[in-house]
């Protein structure tokens, strides 16, 4: 990535963190981090699934939805006797198929992905309503619980969850013929085609990827939560989003990494949870959700990098500029 993302990402997590433990004596308290990284992980585990889709220059508005539907789906296989390993298989099983027909809506259909994923949006959240029987479906399997919100080892499963999933994509992207074909793909589809490259199969497997990450982040909020619910994951496909934006990559395509996406979330996550230690109420933390996006995208522009770049080598010279010979004498005068 460009020095104005990279750099820009870093400088600013620091920054949360200085701001935060000033603003606040409980917020590097082991407690409270380990709460944020909880939090955190959902929307890691969503980010990774979406930057999938933004590096071929797309967008997938429907992945809260997807993870409200693998709850209800993965909560009601429990509640009628099912393994977990089957409940977990099946939730994952409907969310890849989701993605499959964003997939083919957007490479043969030839539709918007905005436009296929907000329809799909609507359309996955009210088939979990419909077949939700009741407000909700509580989850009392230990096996599933201890699994997608438990302890493995020294750390949370979340945790754990989100951080394999995270590594996994990023040695795909970086070391795989598939991720590279993904970034080729996002930086010119057309010429990534005339070189025969398999455009169509990539970007239907990367909406199933999000997709199928998605059911992933829906199980594990139904574990979190000790049951599966149609409402959950209202607004996690603006913190995906949000979370690829922040880290860097551009909604164009072509650029980003699945590490800077998740560092992006945990950044986003970091702030929210500051503001809940000072009491701001929801709707203000929605507007700074929103400024930080704008933030973002203004300084991984093109705009953004030149402004950035002037505004660094101005406070460089003047740190550097050396004083005048005339200028020394008349101060040692003056005393």
């Amino acid at each position: 990535m460009a020095l104005g993302s990279k750099s820009y990402l870093f400088v600013v997590l620091i920054a949360v963190l200085v701001v935060g433990n000033g603003l606040s004596p409980y917020f590097l308290t082991s407690r409270n981090l380990l709460s944020v990284l909880i939090t955190a992980s959902v929307v890691s585990v969503l980010a990774v699934g979406q930057f999938t889709v933004i590096v071929t220059g797309g967008i997938d508005l429907s992945v809260g939805s997807v993870a409200a539907l693998s709850s209800v789906v993965g909560a009601i296989m429990l509640k009628d006797g099912q393994p977990f390993v089957v409940a977990g298989l099946g939730a994952l099983a409907v969310a890849a198929l989701i993605g499959l027909i964003n997939g083919v809506c957007v490479t043969y259909a030839r539709i918007t992905p905005f436009i296929v994923t907000l329809a799909m949006m609507s359309i996955a959240r009210g088939i979990a309503y419909i077949v939700q029987p009741g407000n909700l479906v509580a989850i009392s399997n230990q096996r599933f619980l201890s699994v997608f919100d438990g302890d493995l080892g020294a750390l949370p499963s979340p945790v754990l969850i989100a951080f394999l999933v995270m590594l996994v994509a990023a040695l795909v992207m970086a070391f795989t013929p598939f991720g590279r074909r993904l970034y080729a793909i996002g930086g010119n589809a057309e010429a990534a085609r005339l070189s025969g490259l398999p455009v169509k199969r990539d970007v239907m497997s990367a909406y199933m990827v999000s997709a199928l990450l998605a059911g992933l982040a829906g199980l594990m909020i139904a574990a979190q939560l000790t049951e599966g619910s149609a409402i959950v994951g209202d607004g996690y496909e603006l913190n995906s989003i949000a979370a690829v934006v922040v880290g860097g990559a551009s909604l164009f395509g072509g650029t980003g990494n699945p590490i800077s996406a998740v560092v992006g979330g945990l950044t986003i996550g970091t702030i929210l949870n500051i503001m809940d230690l000072l009491g701001v109420q929801a709707q203000p933390q929605l507007v700074v959700k929103g400024a930080v996006i704008l933030v973002a995208v203004f300084f991984t522009s093109g705009v953004g990098h030149r402004l950035m770049g002037r505004l660094l080598q101005a406070a460089f010279q003047r740190v550097r500029r050396p004083v005048p010979s005339g200028a020394a004498g008349r101060t040692e005068d003056a005393r």
